[in-house]
């Protein structure tokens, strides 16, 4: 509404840029609780007697001190013709799919680009080599990282030649959904063969592999499932919210976009049970997650680029950056990846440890 102050507006006008309120602000909260009773017995002595009579008298208002949002860090942006979209990261660099190509990047730019039909989907890193799908030619595509040339081309099958889907690697195997009706290829890196198909749920084109099992999810099914590598069989089934995408294995707990949701569902590894959920916006289409650092990191379409999780709490600690449609996020301890198609670009976030803290 134009021409009336906010609560906050008034007391920074009043107080000014004080460099001991710099950490706080004030929001609406019905009254003077015990968390703005402590905060005042904090701040007070920091400040000056004006400053002191407006904190006094704003929380006598009905105001409340809580903690500001973390400064939003800048992000080192590199301007990629094409589509990049989803990410691999290679040390100090990242792999990325674009059109007719997978493109190795670092900061310092462009450093090989692989010709294939149609690559897409998440892809892996494992055993000396790139694990990329194709959506054209319905295959999977080993590269070596230290030539960047195709070593092997293997008839798998994919599941979902759109191109939203998983490539992943554990328990000595590269796995990949082959097809729409469910089933799930293992592939060894020593032979480049398919060695087991492990039938899930219909429309299981959603993997991760992570303590000790792969994890597999339906969109359709609004299923993920718990596949023990060791016998190649579903052990559990956890039911789903709407649209389930994306996953993450990682911070003690198997992580799921529930896109038509705008939430995130937390699933205990052990249990195989839902142990809590964020709401993170109306939906998640279509975007990407990652864990590490002590966090939970997710890609976003709308509102930011992305967001930062506390794992434990489920808070939402950061909203970062500015809302740059859909792409990919890896997280590295030196920095997050993330990418813009529709942008043409790929972000470098540096000191992840610091964002969201």
């Amino acid at each position: 509404m134009r021409g009336s102050a906010s609560p906050r507006t008034s007391f920074a006008h009043l107080c000014g840029r004080s460099p001991a309120l710099s950490s706080g602000m004030l929001s609406a909260a019905g009254g003077a609780d015990l968390a703005g009773r402590n905060a005042m017995k904090t701040i007070m002595p920091k400040i000056g007697p004006k400053i002191r009579r407006a904190v006094a008298a704003a929380i006598a208002a009905g105001l409340t001190l809580t903690p500001a949002a973390a400064a939003t860090p800048d992000a080192r942006v590199l301007a990629v013709p094409g589509f990049a979209d989803f990410l691999a990261v290679d040390g100090k660099g990242v792999w990325a799919t674009n059109v007719g190509r997978v493109e190795r990047w670092s900061l310092h730019g462009k450093h090989a680009a692989v010709a294939m039909a149609h690559p897409c989907g998440a892809m892996t890193i494992a055993f000396g080599s790139l694990w990329v799908a194709d959506c054209k030619d319905l295959t999977l595509n080993r590269i070596d990282l230290k030539t960047a040339a195709i070593t092997a081309v293997i008839a798998t099958g994919i599941a979902n030649p759109k191109g939203e889907l998983n490539v992943v690697a554990g328990a000595g195997s590269i796995w990949v959904a082959s097809d729409a009706g469910g089933t799930i290829a293992r592939v060894s890196p020593a032979t480049n063969a398919v060695t087991a198909s492990i039938r899930a749920n219909p429309g299981s084109f959603y993997l991760a592999f992570g303590m000790g099992a792969l994890w597999a999810v339906s969109g359709v099914g609004q299923s993920l499932q718990k596949i023990d590598p060791a016998t190649n069989g579903v052990v559990a089934t956890v039911a789903l919210g709407r649209e389930p995408g994306f996953l993450a294995v990682g911070e003690g707990a198997v992580w799921v976009q529930e896109q038509g949701d705008g939430t995130v569902a937390r699933i205990d590894p052990a249990t195989a049970r839902v142990s809590g959920r964020v709401k993170v916006d109306e939906t998640l289409k279509y975007g990407d997650i990652d864990t590490g650092g002590g966090k939970v990191w997710l890609r976003t379409t709308a509102g930011q680029t992305f967001v930062v999780i506390d794992p434990a709490t489920l808070a939402i600690k950061a909203r970062v950056g500015a809302a740059a449609g859909s792409g990919a996020l890896r997280y590295t301890r030196a920095g997050v990846w993330t990418s813009a198609h529709d942008a043409h670009t790929l972000s470098w976030w540096k000191n992840p440890g610091k964002i969201g803290d």
